[in-house]
Order: structure tokens, then sequence, then C-alpha cells
């Protein structure tokens, strides 16, 4: 993620475009930590205290066009959350709970009841399973229509809202850490629509440039999702992805009577090692015979990858997609160690476990 670097706040309002005036009930001479938000974390800026009827003024500088999001904590709470335009004069009267009530900026109100409509909805979501038996059918129905019910009124905000910079905090909404509000693969299209929209704006701001970035990756994911849906049913997860010669190589179309999957990351001298001293001689020795190898890098450095393929003079079928941890085939073959195999014989995946070299040495000696 990018890092901001575009708030410089201080103290005193003094000299500063934008200005936040708050109370702190029942909190004389506390202090208030203030935070920005850096794209995809709160990080911390600087504390204020309160006077003694708990009163306190901060001040900063916003630059035209940059709308920054900031919170404001006591202890561990957080007692207000703004969106913060050049220019605005905002009064915040908060107390040590969390309740708070903003004026003077129009988008800071509507962050206020974005954030409560979420919280609302996840109250109401954990009463619901709260005391709910494994399995009860009628709760998962219950759960499910209430999801359903949140998702299409987070949508109308989002598509209401087509220049307000609330629409992105929504679109990154999550119930839990493995399950966010926004999970299909077509909601690429939102978080498309809610940047092309935002960058008529805000084309310098750093929230929509991430944005962008994230819709992209979406995009990608979803039209990979769409081309496996479209070809026929196969005993294995197909692949394609861009190849070293500037093209795609897709599985299925390797012609050869046995394919070694192979995820690897050009990164690790071993591994690269392991393609020099093992898998190169196997190669040469067997592929005259119908062996042949679909090499996937994990590696999110392209080229360091392509390099790599160059030195070593890999003659096999090389790809890289670039999305590194991200990349969608880790994900089809549930890949959670490197390096990582799977053989393919006669368009079938090999259900019996091969186990390294001499494992797979022993069995194109059988096939083969």
């Amino acid at each position: 993620m990018i890092a901001l670097g575009l708030l410089v706040l201080a103290a005193a309002s003094c000299g500063k475009n934008t200005s936040i005036k708050g109370t702190l009930a029942d909190a004389p001479g506390r202090q208030v930590v203030v935070k920005y938000l850096d794209v995809n974390a709160p990080k911390v800026l600087d504390t204020v205290k309160t006077d003694a009827s708990g009163a306190f003024r901060y001040g900063l500088n916003v630059k035209e066009g940059q709308p920054q999001f900031v919170y404001l904590y006591y202890g561990d709470t957080k007692i207000a959350s703004l969106l913060l335009q050049k220019g605005d004069k905002v009064t915040v009267a908060a107390d040590t709970l969390g309740r708070y009530s903003v004026e003077g900026s129009e988008e800071s109100v509507k962050l206020q009841q974005v954030e409560q409509d979420f919280s609302a909805f996840l109250s109401d979501l954990s009463a619901t399973i709260e005391g709910a038996q494994e399995g009860d059918v009628a709760v998962n129905r219950e759960i499910s229509k209430k999801y359903v019910a949140y998702y299409r009124n987070a949508l109308k905000y989002i598509l209401s809202n087509p220049h307000s910079l609330t629409v992105i905090p929504v679109l990154y909404q999550k119930i839990n850490e493995d399950f966010p509000v926004f999970k299909e693969d077509s909601d690429a299209i939102y978080f498309r629509s809610a940047s092309d929209s935002l960058k008529t704006v805000y084309p310098e701001s750093a929230y929509v440039k991430a944005l962008d970035k994230e819709a992209v990756r979406r995009l990608k994911l979803m039209d990979l999702a769409l081309k496996l849906k479209e070809v026929q049913p196969m005993s294995y997860p197909d692949l394609e992805i861009a190849d070293s010669k500037g093209g795609k190589a897709k599985l299925s179309e390797v012609d050869a009577k046995v394919v070694l999957l192979y995820f690897w990351d050009a990164s690790d001298a071993a591994q690269k090692m392991f393609n020099i001293d093992q898998l190169l001689p196997l190669y040469k020795e067997y592929h005259p015979k119908g062996f042949e190898i679909y090499s996937v890098n994990v590696d999110p450095d392209k080229t360091l990858w392509g390099t790599t393929v160059k030195n070593q003079q890999l003659p096999w079928i090389n790809v890289c997609d670039g999305f590194g941890a991200a990349s969608v085939a880790l994900q089809r073959y549930n890949v959670t160690a490197l390096p990582a195999f799977y053989l393919i014989a006669g368009g079938e995946l090999v259900s019996e476990p091969v186990t390294g070299i001499d494992g797979l040495k022993s069995y194109l000696k059988k096939i083969l």
C-alpha cells in the first residue's frame, strides 16, 4: 500500500487550513489520540490534551482535492471518525464510550452514519447467532437473510454516492477476517465503478489510487473465474497464465503424456538450484518420451522471474501471473508450501502421491 505522507498535523490550529474543535464529556485533562488512515490502517499522528472542561482543539493541513480520514481515540476507544476536506471547521462532541456528534463536515456526517449502520448490522447478526445450535437451518436462513439485506443496502449507498470517499470503507467492510461483505467475484464491477467515479473528483487521492489497484486485481480474478466456468469439466483446475515468451500458456493444452505442474519461487536460491541440479537432467531424459513441465512461478517480481528463466535456460513451459501470494493458481491447487508438485497423466490428475525427485523419477520410469 502507498504511504500517504499528506498530513501535517500539529497540536495548535495556528496556520492550519482545517480545524477540529471538540469536547470529551467527563474527561478533563485527558489525552486524545489523533490518527489518520494510511490507506489500509490507522496510524498515530499525535496527541492533544483536553482542558479542565474537556475541550480540545486541533489544526491540520489538508491538500485541495485530497480529503483525509482522521480518527480520534480515547485510549483504545474510537470516539470520532472524520473525513475532512480543505477548509473544514469541524465541531465534535464525544464521550468516552465512543458516542459522538459532528458538525461542519458533510462527509464526516456520512461516515458516521456508515459506521453506525455497519455496527448495528454486526450487533444484529451476533444476536441472531448467539445461542444457536450448529447446523440450525432456521438460524442459518435468518443469517443469510440479514446478510443479503445489508449487502443490498450497502450497494445502494455506493451507487447513490458515486463522488463520496465514504464509499471506500463500505467496499472494504468485513463481517470477520474471512468474510468480506463484498466477497463475490462479480463485486469487482462495483470496485471499478466506484474507482472510476471518484477519479473524476479526486484524481490525486491516495485512497482512490489504492482503490483503483484493488479494482484491477479483482477484475483479473473475475475474468479468470469466468474462464474457468466456461471450460469443459476436467479432473483438475485449468490454468492460463502469461508465459516467458510473451504469450499465454494453457495447462489443458499441453501436449504430453505426463505433465508436471510445478510451483516455485524465483527468489529462493535453493529452488533455483533445484531447477538446474534436479529438474533439468530429468527433463532432458524424459521429454523425448512424452514428459513436459508446466512451471508456475509465484514471486510477484516478474523481472526477477524472467531473468532467472533466461539465465538458467529453462526449456519447459514457464509462466507467472505476478500476483504473488494472491495468485489464483495457488488457490486453485491449495498450495501452502513451496516447491509443490502435481502430476497430470492422460488428462487426469494423478491421485497417488509422488514424493520428492526420486518418487518422480520412479513414476516417469514406470509410465514412460
